[in-house]
């Protein structure tokens, strides 16, 4: 049975060519966008940045750009990560992602305003009874809040918004919600939360029980469409110039 993740159901919606080469042909990524990879190290620094938090160690700010510089250095391949703004050098990214964490870290220091309870916390579920729709996701901090709701945490390292609308009907972070219900059940509200790091910013969300009715049959439908999909084409669209496909997908099609 194919476990499904929000991941692998947007490749599918925003190109069939890319969950082809992706998930079906199983091709390894030829190239990572220079955006996506600082957003991994800003992650991966404020990952371990909450594991000490939470055991009462927290490091000094100083100690958390250290780190992440050890990660961007560890990791930078320049074969490997492309940059798809002409004129822009590695730096600019590389600083863009101190700034980040400097703004989290000054804002939530000394993040004890809530009690962390998982941090890249995965989450395993059905959206049926019977079992059939099984999926997975990783999701950056689980919180309970100070009104004991349980708070799903997302960090974001783009400078897009979505307005409020967008966010009320996000899929990923509702999905996350009813894999935590399990865990935690229906005692407590639940509250979905996007940190803008670049941007400085954070917007919350909520969801009705309906709404999540709404949203697992919304989603099996497109599982389903998966499932039975025969073809597909490729979509062009203004991220191509990101896929790290790109290459081979011009290549094929031109």
């Amino acid at each position: 049975m194919t476990v499904y993740s929000h991941s692998r159901i947007a490749s599918f919606e925003k190109c069939p060519k890319q969950f082809h080469y992706r998930y079906v042909l199983k091709i390894p990524a030829e190239r990572e966008g220079i955006e996506a990879f600082m957003g991994k190290r800003v992650h991966e620094v404020l990952e371990r940045l909450y594991e000490f938090a939470v055991r009462g160690q927290i490091p000094s700010l100083e100690q958390v750009i250290f780190r992440y510089h050890a990660f961007w250095d560890e990791h930078y391949d320049d074969k490997r990560v492309s940059i798809v703004k002409s004129g822009t050098p590695p730096s600019f990214y590389r600083d863009l992602g101190v700034r980040c964490i400097e703004y989290y870290y000054r804002r939530f220091h000394p993040f004890d305003q809530t009690e962390t309870l998982g941090v890249e916390e995965e989450v395993q579920f059905t959206l049926d009874d019977e079992g059939k729709y099984a999926m997975r996701g990783v999701i950056d901090r689980v919180v309970r809040g100070q009104d004991g709701a349980i708070e799903v945490h997302d960090y974001k390292t783009g400078r897009y918004i979505p307005a409020q609308k967008e966010l009320n009907q996000d899929r990923q972070l509702a999905l996350y919600q009813i894999g935590l219900r399990d865990r935690y059940g229906d005692d407590q509200p639940y509250r979905l939360v996007w940190h803008y790091l670049q941007r400085k910013e954070q917007r919350t969300s909520n969801r009705t029980p309906e709404q999540l009715v709404a949203l697992r049959k919304d989603t099996m439908a497109v599982i389903d469409q998966i499932e039975t999909a025969e073809d597909y084409p490729v979509q062009r669209n203004r991220l191509c110039d990101w896929c790290e496909y790109k290459d081979r997908c011009f290549a094929e099609h031109p």
